[in-house]
């Protein structure tokens, strides 16, 4: 187990609330609780975050996902838990988490687009750089996994 470092929600609270601002748009911005859950669980998973896999696992189950499609999500495209538009949220959070791999690709954008409007697919990348920062928060200060306890059904799925 890693020793956390500095306890960052303490230190800079300006930060944190600035984040948190971010979250709280994205909870009303219209698009599914479930599906950008499923998205903060997926760039969790591919940033190695132990804490925000740990979180975004238990809000989902909180709210009743199933625990196949949880198990599933790392092989989502193989898998035949997700809708067509899930597929393409994933698609779109991988390449956005990767942007330094392949830059997002015209293949990926085109298949979101597909299934998001404009907006939508803007607040679907907020929510993908809101999960990243959340995970470089708490990777690089080694904020301790397993500790999180859902506090109500925070997301519909």
């Amino acid at each position: 187990m890693m020793t956390p470092r500095i306890p960052y929600e303490k230190v800079a609270p300006g930060v944190m609330q600035a984040m948190y601002g971010l979250d709280k748009y994205l909870r009303s911005c219209g698009l599914e609780p479930g599906l950008l859950e499923l998205v903060k669980l997926r760039a969790s998973q591919i940033n190695g975050c132990a804490y925000c896999v740990d979180m975004h696992s238990k809000d989902l189950r909180a709210a009743g996902e199933s625990e196949e499609r949880i198990y599933a999500l790392p092989v989502w495209r193989e898998s035949p838990y997700f809708s067509e538009r899930e597929r393409a949220a994933l698609a779109w959070a991988e390449a956005v988490t990767r942007v330094c791999e392949d830059h997002v690709p015209d293949d990926v954008y085109a298949w979101a687009r597909g299934q998001f409007d404009e907006k939508e697919l803007v607040d679907l990348t907020a929510a993908v750089v809101a999960i990243n920062g959340w995970n470089r928060f708490a990777i690089s200060f080694r904020k301790p996994a397993g500790t999180y306890q859902p506090a109500h059904q925070p997301v519909t799925v």
